[in-house]
């Protein structure tokens, strides 16, 4: 597989991880009670067609090592919990991701099961709309989280207790 065949969003994401962070991310993904086709679309990404290692990314099952909370279903209030542990579970920089119409609150409107969008639960930093989303929607998504991140990283102080830098 070339580089051609992947299109230039692909090289692009490869080469703002490496540059920016000159080390992988790590994706930790939440379903909140989707149909499961937002996680198919997501699972095609490791296929060699994208091949998203070689961009980068890794998916983890440990929030503790994650950068980037992907978030697929709608915002059912039985998850509130869970999703508030893997959240602040995240080390700083984090960014959620909110995958598929239904995160986005689009499918399921406000009642007293759902809150309706996943950013009346956490501070969403993407939204990546589709029922379910392109493959590459969803990298496309991940490149805006990469900026996304980058910003967090450099607005990040990096100075010890005694105030030197």
């Amino acid at each position: 597989m070339t580089d051609e065949d992947t299109g230039p969003a692909a090289e692009e994401l490869r080469h703002s991880v490496r540059e920016m962070f000159r080390r992988s991310l790590h994706i930790r993904t939440v379903d909140t009670g989707s149909c499961a086709v937002c996680e198919q679309e997501i699972r095609l990404l490791t296929a060699p067609h994208y091949d998203l290692h070689r961009l980068g990314f890794f998916f983890t099952p440990a929030p503790r090592h994650a950068d980037i909370l992907m978030v697929t279903g709608p915002a059912v209030r039985a998850f509130d919990v869970a999703l508030r542990k893997a959240y602040d579970a995240m080390p700083e920089p984090k960014l959620v991701m909110a995958v598929g119409a239904c995160a986005l609150g689009g499918v399921y409107p406000e009642d007293p099961i759902v809150h309706g969008a996943l950013d009346a639960v956490l501070p969403v930093d993407v939204y990546v709309p589709g029922c379910p989303p392109s493959p590459m929607a969803l990298l496309q998504g991940l490149l805006v989280a990469v900026d996304r991140l980058a910003e967090k990283v450099s607005a990040l102080s990096f100075t010890d207790e005694g105030g030197s830098p």
